[in-house]
């Protein structure tokens, strides 16, 4: 077990009299507390338990004070006196702190565990022996009473001394032993044996605790002795304004006794004694005798006869003590305290107290009093037992309990509860008070100092974390200083990290009391703890792959803000411009932790970064304009590193003047890709030449993207490029090259900006564009380099083994003289709105502004972009004849298209200089914004290749109408549907005039039902249209697309491979204006229909894309045809005559019909049929996803084609003069299937039941023929012609029939499909009497 703290010693207090004050100051000795305190500790000090089991102390320690000093401080205010306590303490350190700082670095490593400022704090705390009403070890436990021979009546000196009436508080433990001590001087009047007879006298009337020392003092005062230094004390409190004065305390800073007069030997050393060796044996004798045979037996005496109290009252029953207390109320004080004989009892010595003072005055129980001795006594088994008691009665105890306890894991509970007490709950940290926290500093001093290092340190007991809880509840310097050394201990457990985050906490308290060195101290502890990098036993090639350099991971990024912030500022505060620079622009890389942090956490993640950014900038424009105001700053801006780059090397792009239309870069690549798919197919090799090279006076542009990394805006200026000539053509400083200089550019927090510098050449080039340039701040210039990293190497092995990369790759340029340049731009560039379904025509101005001319011309446009090229008015198309329409049905687009120049101007050839306008009207289908996408490949003739020219033209889509088509069976015999069109106008304030009607179709004509709705419809304005449709006669290609599509699907079920050389048969289409439109509808133009046929291919393929998502897409094509033989498309056209606009929509989502499930033989087949592993089925899932896909696909759609009904029953009269009359009732069955031939079965119900729905309704009394059989053709109708007998008036229902279809193969032998359908209850004919 280690020693106690020496705060924890027996507390001597001394009462001299003036006589021998006067004797140590003749003889240049200090006061007595502070000569007899040099001879502490006593080495091999035997003391005894109560089990009489004796303890060797090697070190005993006693301290000594005076009892006035001690009488004044006990009547000091607690919270006040330790208010001065720790005012006192961060004075010393302040004071001391800039030597100790001094010394550190010029020790340099030697100074790793050196801790100046924790032995002066644990100094100044063990020199505190004021009594406090919490604990009883600075209580006395003896007072000397000490007196010379050289008073006039030393008897009568010791006598005075002895009544004399104690100024201590009556908190203050009584309990202590009276000692009475005569020192004999050699020149004392008295002789040895009047000397002798006085102290026989003395110990006869006061007791025989009473000690004779005989000194000689020489005179003059010998030669020094070293003795050890005191410990500081607390100065005492400043004199008020109308007391006197009160003598200076003794402390280190003072001398350690009175001046002397100029008569006496000169002062001597406040560590040295002027003694000669015979007094300070004697000396030495006196104070272990007083130790041994006074103190210790005392002491002794006092614990067993106090344990035995303690004993007998936890002897007692818990019954029979409870029922003491009810009946007789608290139970009689403890038997009194022992005392010397000379030692008054409580009551003589403390004033009566009565109330709610008297616990607050009373003196701390003698259990604690009887633990302390214990403890001091070396009596460590009693000690715990009364410790224990004490703290389950929250008597305190749990501070002292680990310096006592063997090692568990119990003593950090204690230490918490020991700091918990300090901070009732309720209270909080802000309203600590002074007296708990100078405790908490007291706890942590003891604890660090009696408790052995190593368990300490070890992972049980973590001491430094006790440190850090005591300090925390204080901002005060002390508390600063146990974070310092709880960080001390943890570096010394190699944790750097934890020891780097203590340091700067210390430091930040520390700054706010102003103690500058320790300060800035910490804070580059911290910081250079803050950057090491913890080991990581990971594969080199880790870092490689995830692109991080070795060495530049892992160090304490978080906490280095913290830490050269408020290092950056003291150490502009003290002069130091130069570092306070360099670590501002230091403090701004540590934002790019904040930008990995955020790249790592999920995008919905709310997090919130502190603003610090901008503190460390406006620190940074402070301390660097001070300093340039003050110097030139030109000797430290080579020195000065920006800790962050803004500049992206890898996203440094030129950019040409032909590259400057608009649109998305990922589209103009789609439509080069686009056109070298079709040149190839054409079996062309000569492709899209690739040319980057800028042209001679003409400016281009080199985009520099900047990113601001820290979260604050960021001030750039004078912004320029550095290029270098490669060619050696001309100099990279000659007057050809001109750079463009941006003035200024504010970055916002976390912004990334592309800035473009123009740069233009006025001869042929070749230049590399190697850096940017830029003021920081209008203030540090920078010079980022543009060079993105080389690739990896593995060419040889060492390369592969260590990562090594290929030199940087810069931004290259070469500019050449023009040759080929062909400027395309739209006339009228203003802000274009369209309205849905426009055709709108535009100019395109071409013009050659190369030194070659240009021969061919072509224009590629995106699949969803509906455009024509010409002149619309002037041509006839040529597959359009008497209302038919060939149609090559295939969903092939056409991928470029040529443009004629000689149809637009002059020539074939556009020489240099020429231009040529041409008309482009474009269809919009889609509302919203848009953007035409052109891609004008050109060159001079076939002997060369093809460049790209890029033109834009952005728009707005506002709505206009909107029209849906539905269909019906239709009622009339001469009609076998009917269709619908509902149209609404849903702009906003337009009043479109509808132009004509008219609609497509392979199989279907139509005719209005009525007139058509033809003219102006307002907004909001809904309006239908009807028309009726029956099969047309004249269609053509129907059953060859169908056979066509069977074919491919079934090679596809099949696992087949698909034949992309040959597609869809061509099919007649069939178109009906349906008004009196002659010979110049718009159908019968080519522009028209290109439009038509276009749209239609781009919606086929996107509804086909989404029904079909397991085919590859551009095999579509060669799959399914343009148009299905059922489809039946509407084609209305609008206008705005006062506007001069106009448009059309195509409605092509209605299939009329009947179909037979034409691909259910394949479907099954391909149920049981062996596929191997394809392109389309790679798995059984992917099978039956298009197996599923194709059952419901159009094409194999399945729908009853027979259709029977009433034929407009109407209300028959007649005359009742008959009993009966038989009425005959028309049936109307029609086959509605273009392909196949049906059998029919009509069942009739003579006794029907009547709609329940009408009481009123009769049943049809049937007679005659009940089932009627046959065949009907494909598109044929027949009606049969049962009869009735009806008797009297009345509504008959018609309903309750049964129609039974069989489907009939092509070939008439077999039945293809089966359906049995009932008639619909609501049929019914009405009868009324003619006479009535």
């Amino acid at each position: 077990m280690p020693p106690l703290p020496w705060s924890l010693s027996p507390h001597i207090c001394i009462l001299s009299s003036p006589d021998l004050s006067e004797v140590l100051e003749n003889s240049s000795l200090p006061r007595l507390p502070e000569l007899l305190q040099s001879f502490s500790p006593l080495p091999q000090v035997t003391t005894r338990t109560t089990s009489l089991t004796s303890v060797t102390h090697p070190s005993f320690a006693l301290r000594f004070s005076d009892l006035h000093d001690v009488e004044e401080a006990a009547k000091e205010d607690e919270d006040g006196r330790a208010a001065r306590t720790l005012d006192w303490i961060s004075a010393r350190l302040n004071h001391r702190a800039a030597r100790w700082v001094e010394d550190l670095d010029r020790l340099g490593e030697q100074a790793q565990n050196k801790a100046p400022w924790w032995d002066e704090l644990r100094k100044c705390v063990n020199g505190d022996f004021t009594p406090g009403r919490h604990e009883t070890w600075n209580h006395p436990a003896a007072v000397i009473y000490a007196v010379s021979t050289r008073a006039p009546n030393p008897l009568q000196a010791i006598t005075a001394l002895q009544s004399r009436q104690s100024e201590l508080p009556p908190w203050v433990d009584p309990s202590f032993q009276r000692v009475n001590l005569i020192i004999h001087p050699s020149d004392s009047p008295l002789s040895d044996d009047e000397v002798t007879a006085l102290f026989n006298a003395v110990k006869k009337q006061f007791g025989l605790e009473s000690f004779l020392l005989p000194l000689d003092l020489p005179s003059p005062a010998p030669e020094p002795v070293p003795i050890p230094a005191p410990v500081p004390k607390l100065p005492p409190p400043p004199p008020d304004d109308d007391s006197e004065p009160l003598p200076p305390a003794m402390t280190p800073l003072t001398p350690s006794f009175p001046p002397t007069s100029p008569r006496q030997n000169p002062p001597t050393s406040p560590h040295s004694l002027r003694m000669i060796e015979k007094d300070i044996q004697a000396t030495a004798k006196f104070t272990r005798e007083f130790v041994v045979m006074s103190l210790i037996p005392w002491m002794e005496r006092c614990v067993t006869e106090w344990n035995e109290a303690f004993s007998s009252t936890r002897r007692l029953p818990s019954r029979l003590f409870s029922s003491t207390r009810r009946l007789f109320g608290s139970p009689a004080p403890s038997s009194p305290a022992p005392i010397s004989p000379m030692s008054p009892s409580r009551s003589s010595t403390l004033p009566p107290v009565t109330g709610a003072l008297a616990g607050f005055n009373a003196p701390p129980p003698q259990q604690r009093r009887l633990a302390e001795f214990a403890t001091v006594l070396g009596d460590y088994k009693l000690a715990i037992t009364i410790w224990e008691t004490l703290r389950k009665d929250s008597k305190g105890g749990s501070d002292i309990l680990p310096l006592v306890l063997a090692p568990s894991p119990t003593i950090p509970l204690h230490v918490m509860n020991a700091l918990e007490a300090l901070n009732p709950a309720g209270r909080t940290e802000s309203e600590t008070p002074p007296s708990a926290q100078l405790r908490a500093l007291i706890y942590a001093i003891r604890w660090s100092t009696s408790i052995n290092l190593d368990d300490f340190l070890s992972p049980l007991y973590e001491g430094e974390r006790w440190l850090v809880w005591a300090s925390r509840n204080s901002d005060e310097p002390p508390a600063g200083i146990m974070l310092a050394h709880a960080a001390h201990l943890t570096l010394r457990k190699k944790f750097p990290r934890r020891a780097s985050l203590w340091y700067a906490t210390a430091a930040s308290r520390l700054e706010k009391s102003g103690i500058k060195p320790l300060t800035m101290y910490f804070l580059r502890k911290a910081r250079s703890l803050s950057i090491v990098h913890p080991e990581k036993s990971l594969s080199p090639s880790f870092w490689a792959a995830e692109g991080i350099k070795e060495g530049s991971h892992g160090g304490f990024d978080a906490i280095i803000p913290g830490v050269e912030h408020p290092l950056g500022r003291l150490l502009y505060n003290t002069g130091d411009f130069v570092g306070a620079i360099k670590v501002f622009l230091g403090l701004l890389k540590n934002s790019q932790f904040k930008e990995d942090l955020i790249d790592g956490l999920p995008e919905n993640a709310d997090v919130v970064f502190p603003g610090t950014d901008k503190a460390f900038v406006q620190d940074f424009q402070v301390a660097f304009g001070h300093y340039k105001s003050l110097s030139d700053s030109k000797n430290i801006t080579s020195e000065l590193k920006l800790g962050i780059t803004l500049s992206d090397p890898k996203k440094t792009r030129l950019r040409l003047p032909r590259d400057m239309s608009q649109g998305d870069p990922a589209i103009w690549e789609l439509r080069e890709e686009q056109w070298k798919s079709f040149w190839r197919k054409l079996g062309k090799k000569d492709g899209l030449a690739k040319s980057g090279k800028a042209v001679v006076d003409e400016m281009f542009w080199v985009d520099v993207t900047f990113y601001n990394p820290l979260d604050t805006d960021v001030k750039l200026t004078n912004l320029t490029l550095a290029v270098e000539e490669t060619s050696g053509a001309i100099s990279s400083s000659s007057s050809h090259i001109h750079i463009e200089t941006v003035d200024v550019i504010t970055l916002g927090a976390r912004e990334s900006r592309t800035v473009p510098f123009s740069i233009k050449v006025t001869c042929p080039a070749s230049l590399k564009v190697t850096n940017v340039k830029y003021n920081f701040l209008n203030l540090l210039p920078i010079q980022e380099s543009l060079g993105a990293q080389g690739p990896r190497l593995h060419d040889t092995p060492a390369q592969r083994q260590t990562p090594t990369y290929g030199p940087d790759s810069f931004l290259k340029v070469e500019i050449a003289e023009a040759s080929h340049k062909l400027i395309a731009n739209f006339v009228d560039d203003r802000r274009m709105v369209l309205m849905n379904g426009e055709n709108k025509e535009m100019r395109l101005w071409l013009s050659n502004m190369g030194t070659k001319s240009v021969g061919e011309v072509w224009w590629v446009h995106g699949p969803d972009d509906l455009v024509w090229t010409g002149k619309r008015e002037e041509i006839l198309s040529d597959n359009v004849c008497d209302n038919v329409v060939t149609s090559s049905n295939s969903l092939l687009q056409a991928k470029a298209h040529r443009i004629s120049l000689d149809k637009f101007g002059d020539s074939s050839v556009l020489a240099p200089g020429d231009s040529v306008e041409i008309p482009v009207t474009i269809h919009v289908s889609e509302v919203g914004e848009q953007e035409l996408q052109l891609l004008l490949v050109h060159r001079q003739d076939d002997s060369e290749s093809f460049h790209a020219v890029r033109v834009s033209r952005p728009f707005e889509v506002v709505p206009s109408l909107h029209i849906s088509s539905t269909s019906t069976i239709s009622t009339t015999p001469d009609a076998h549907y009917t269709l619908n069109l509902a149209m609404e106008n849903v702009s906003l304030s337009s009043s479109l005039e509808i132009i004509h009607i008219s609609s497509i179709s392979p199989t279907w004509k139509s005719r209005p039902v009525h007139t058509l709705p033809l003219g102006v419809i307002e907004p909001s304005q809904i309006v239908s249209a009807g028309l009726h449709a029956s099969p047309w006669s004249g269609r053509k290609g129907d059953d060859d697309t169908r056979h066509f599509v069977h074919s491919r699907l079934k090679t596809v079920l099949e696992g087949g491979i698909v034949d992309e050389t040959k597609g869809p048969p061509s099919i007649d289409l069939v178109y009906d204006t349906n008004d009196k439109a002659d010979s110049t509808s718009n159908l019968r133009w080519s522009w028209y229909q290109h439009l038509l046929q276009s749209e239609k291919r781009s919606t086929s393929l996107k509804s086909l894309a989404a029904r079909y998502p397991q085919l590859v897409s551009h095999l579509l094509p060669f799959t399914f045809p343009l148009y299905h033989p059922l489809a039946v498309d509407f084609v209305v056209s609008w206008a705005l005559p006062h506007e001069s606009r106009s448009g059309h929509f195509l409605i092509s989502d209605l299939l009329v019909g009947a179909g037979h499930g034409d691909l259910q033989e394949i479907i099954d087949s391909s149920k049981t049929f062996k596929v191997t592993r394809s392109m389309y089925a790679e798995t059984q899932k992917e099978k039956m996803e298009i197996l599923s896909a194709i059952t419901n696909s159009e094409w194999n759609i399945e729908r009853n084609p027979i259709v029977a009904r009433v034929c407009e029953p109407r209300p028959v009269g007649y005359s009742f003069s008959t009993p009966f009359k038989a009425l005959p009732v028309d049936f109307r069955i029609a086959n509605h299937s273009l392909t196949h031939s049906a059998n029919y079965v009509l069942s009739l119900k003579a006794e029907n039941t009547p709609d329940g729905s009408s009481p009123s309704v009769l049943a049809p009394p049937y007679s005659g023929r009940l089932t009627f059989r046959g065949t009907i053709p494909p598109s044929k109708a027949i009606v049969v012609r049962p009869k009735i007998w009806v008797s009297k008036p009345g509504t008959y229902s018609l309903g309750g029939w049964t129609l039974q279809t069989d489907v009939i193969e092509e070939s008439g032998k077999q039945i293809r499909r089966r359906y049995l359908e009932a008639g619909p209850l609501d049929d019914r004919i009405t009868v009324y009497d003619i006479a009535q």
